[in-house]
């Protein structure tokens, strides 16, 4: 199995920007893809990024040019680097990691407030 377990979230003003860290640990070798999703409250959880065991990204076009996913290998570690935030990205922000048996695996989420 794969744990996963999302950190960086908080409250930042509006223009500002935000690094969420997703640590994986357990079964590795068993992650075909990772990605980020969030869920605002009252909303269905949406994909956000994501990005290839070979380093391919992609992202949501509401988010395009201003977040990034990358990952570092060496600390089995998934980031999402938010810039540029606005109100509407104010949501609970989640690591997904995609199995090559087509599992999914999921953090505990990381709560992001954008506010004034």
């Amino acid at each position: 199995q794969v744990q996963l377990e999302e950190s960086g979230g908080g409250l930042v003003q509006p223009g500002g920007s935000l690094r969420l860290s997703c640590a994986a640990s357990g079964s590795i070798d068993r992650v075909y893809a990772m990605a980020w999703y969030r869920q605002a409250p009252g909303k269905q959880r949406e994909l956000l990024a994501g990005i290839t065991k070979g380093g391919t990204a992609t992202y949501i076009d509401s988010v395009k040019g201003r977040f990034t996913i990358s990952r570092d290998n060496a600390k089995n570690t998934l980031y999402l680097q938010m810039n540029s935030l606005k109100t509407e990205d104010t949501a609970v922000y989640y690591c997904n990691a995609r199995l090559w048996s087509s599992d999914d695996c999921w953090g505990q989420g990381t709560q992001v407030t954008v506010s004034s």
